[in-house]
């Protein structure tokens, strides 16, 4: 079966609501997609011919005066949005995430919940979930990027361009970078190397056709949306994040960062070898996944998607207490009860602490949950048939 073919009704149907609430947003002339808005304005602005990285001045009246803090190429490939209002650029980048969603969910659940009504009960039911309608709110590409992975992990393998999607998502946000390695790590060799030429070619397209900001992204940009002020934030939900909120900004916060983020990736490149050796190509993709969230330097909860494969796995493992707990997590409801702002993250409580960086925990609670699985033998691909050919 064809990638597009995995795409399930539901998610068309999801798919469709989006677009007619595009559409109903931009006749009404309501804004819609702060984060949207800001790939079109990039995408404005090259076209204008002025620097990304200087204050945009082609952003809609009605949202907030954010940077374009993506590499060059990223503008080039938000072009058609463009050609559209920023609503209709909105809804183009939900009615993509919609079927994204659904491709991925329906990949991480056993063939029983692949029916019309328990995955679309599914599929609606992740909405519910903070990451998912906030990434799909704000017109983020986190669940594209997490689509485009998971495509050529399970689904791609052995095939003719294989790990160049990857690459392309590596291109557009630095992160998926992470996912190489997991190539690496699963002896995928030729893939890794697509995906590296793929990132490497698309950012030479970027520097011989911006090379002025190319040089400014890789130079200053990069650094300048990771400074201490910004990740101390309740919303940098990664171990940085921790560090910063517990030393005060202090100058301790990157040597435990840094130290604690070389353990993680070890332990996560050791469980994915051994989960990838035990057939568990899914369990393996997630926990390279959550250790990519977790040792950004910024990982906003909105970036947080890859929740839905893992409520797949988890499912497919029948863990429903685990899967309740995920739930309760990542609906989101403990952050607006926790102080935040103003550095109010600097003065938590114990309580607050737990709360306040719940995404992490749960990260670190999803790695052990899988390794258990990993260590008792019972990750085999079960019914959980991502990956298979055809």
């Amino acid at each position: 079966m064809g990638v597009v073919r995995r795409v399930p009704p539901a998610a068309v149907v999801m798919a469709l609501v989006f677009a007619c609430l595009a559409v109903a947003a931009w006749v009404a002339g309501h804004g819609i997609g702060v984060d949207s808005a800001v790939y079109r304005a990039g995408a404005l602005t090259l076209l204008h011919g002025d620097s990304l990285y200087s204050p945009l001045t082609t952003g809609e009246s009605w949202a907030p005066a954010l940077p374009f803090t993506y590499p060059p190429i990223a503008a080039v490939l938000f072009l058609p949005l463009a050609a559209l209002p920023s609503q209709l650029g909105w809804g183009l980048l939900a009615v993509l995430s919609a079927l994204g969603l659904g491709l991925v969910l329906r990949e991480s659940l056993p063939e029983r919940y692949r029916g019309a009504w328990p995955i679309g009960a599914l599929l609606t039911a992740t909405l519910l979930l903070e990451p998912i309608w906030r990434s799909i709110g704000l017109g983020q590409v986190n669940v594209i990027l997490m689509t485009m992975v998971a495509a050529d992990v399970l689904l791609l393998r052995g095939r003719k361009g294989a790990g160049l999607l990857i690459g392309t998502a590596a291109a557009i946000k630095l992160t998926p970078l992470i996912f190489v390695g997991h190539l690496v790590l699963t002896r995928r060799w030729a893939d890794a190397a697509r995906a590296l030429a793929a990132f490497a070619c698309l950012n030479l397209v970027a520097a011989l056709l911006l090379p002025g900001d190319t040089g400014r992204f890789w130079t200053e940009a990069l650094f300048d949306g990771n400074d201490a002020a910004t990740n101390s934030w309740i919303g940098n939900q990664s171990l940085n994040g921790i560090f910063q909120r517990l030393t005060g900004e202090g100058r301790a916060a990157l040597v435990l960062y840094g130290v604690s983020a070389l353990v993680l990736l070890a332990a996560a490149a050791w469980l994915t070898h051994r989960l990838h050796r035990a057939g568990d190509d899914l369990g393996a993709l997630l926990v390279s996944a959550f250790a990519g969230l977790l040792v950004s330097p910024v990982s906003w909860t909105h970036h947080w998607v890859w929740i839905v494969p893992l409520a797949g796995y988890l499912i497919a493992h029948a863990r429903w207490w685990a899967l309740a707990a995920l739930v309760a997590v990542f609906t989101g409801w403990q952050f607006p009860i926790v102080p935040s702002g103003a550095k109010s993250e600097l003065r938590w409580t114990l309580g607050d602490g737990l709360l306040g960086n719940a995404y992490v925990l749960a990260g670190f609670a999803a790695a052990v949950v899988i390794a258990i699985l990993a260590v008792r033998g019972r990750t085999g691909r079960a019914e959980v048939g991502a990956g298979l050919p055809g």
